[in-house]
């Protein structure tokens, strides 16, 4: 039998499914597949491709109206897989650093660690003058 929600079935297979979206998807799963089948459909239907819809799935979720840390991890990790570069995800969360500045204070520590995960070598933290 076929499910009535495969792709938010996929999502929680992947293990990128918001466990905040539980109590949502309890009350209406058929909105909650329509809510996730809208934020994929592009990069599932090749509109764009799988590196840009994780650098827009980064600025999504560091932004201040978000701050979903562990999407932000995530997809910074698996943009680096993708190809994308850390000067590529540094600008996509300075871009939305001006939607608050704790968009880069957020993310950037996720792009140290998926860059460590990854043996990408970490530019050295400059000492303030305090120091």
């Amino acid at each position: 039998m076929q499910s009535a929600t495969p792709i938010s079935d996929a999502v929680r297979k992947r293990g990128q499914w918001n466990q905040a979206w539980d109590q949502a998807a309890a009350f209406d799963a058929e909105w909650m597949e329509k809510f996730i089948d809208m934020g994929t459909h592009s990069v599932r239907k090749g509109i764009i491709d799988p590196k840009t819809y994780e650098l827009i799935a980064i600025a999504v979720d560091a932004s201040c109206t978000h701050m979903y840390s562990p999407g932000v991890a995530r997809h910074i990790g698996k943009a680096l897989d993708l190809g994308a570069t850390p000067e590529e995800i540094m600008a996509v969360l300075q871009l939305v650093a001006v939607l608050g500045i704790h968009s880069v204070a957020l993310g950037t520590p996720h792009l140290v660690d998926a860059m460590n995960a990854r043996g990408i070598s970490v530019p050295a933290i400059i000492p303030s003058k305090e120091d």
